[in-house]
């Protein structure tokens, strides 16, 4: 999907995506010392919006702007500050090192996913965190929604080479098990889930 197909997505007053953070976000992220943080592909901004809470300082990147205009809004509402960047996240050059760097559900196909992946590696500072989390391949057979074209889904290996490729040092690599809520009951998705780190100088 592009930035106009994403702005008619996100164009209604509702939102889209519920207003609670990534559980495995959530999960990477607690303990860590809060600092710099960036979210590529923010959407709505609910991820960068429970960051702020936690007293992380936030930048959000999008190339939806209407996106961007309804992050801004449910910020407001939390009263959090966020500095938000309407760009594709292939195309954004980030000017310092983040101390944690959060790509979630970036579903691209290839090169501009393996560019996407780069540049948020580049970005993670010294003794910084990327986290990345995105449906899997393995979703199309076995798990529950998520995208069905199967160019714009995830294989651990591929986060995990991006990565050391770019000098980090992987700290989790897995296929995991997402809870999603149905009108028939809960049903099992597949995520790729990858965190890794730059080591201190």
């Amino acid at each position: 999907m592009d930035s106009h197909q994403w702005d008619e997505r996100y164009s209604g007053d509702e939102l889209v995506w519920t207003s609670t953070p990534n559980q495995f976000l959530v999960a990477e992220v607690v303990g860590l010392r809060p600092g710099r943080a960036v979210d590529l592909a923010c959407g709505e901004g609910r991820n960068s919006i429970w960051l702020a809470e936690q007293g992380w300082e936030v930048t959000g990147v999008d190339f939806s702007p209407v996106g961007l205009a309804k992050a801004k809004r449910f910020a407001d509402v939390w009263g959090v500050r966020v500095t938000w960047i309407e760009s594709g996240v292939e195309d954004w050059t980030p000017q310092d090192g983040f101390d944690l760097v959060a790509i979630l559900y970036l579903q691209l196909p290839q090169p501009a996913r393996s560019a996407a992946l780069r540049a948020a590696a580049s970005a993670v500072a010294p003794g910084g965190t990327l986290v990345v989390v995105a449906h899997d391949l393995d979703n199309l057979a076995h798990g529950y929604g998520g995208p069905q074209d199967p160019d714009v889904l995830y294989r651990v290996g591929d986060v995990t080479e991006t990565a050391v490729d770019a000098g980090l040092t992987v700290r989790r690599a897995e296929q995991a098990i997402r809870m999603v809520e149905t009108d028939i009951g809960p049903r099992e998705a597949l995520d790729t889930v990858v965190t890794a780190q730059r080591l201190p100088r």
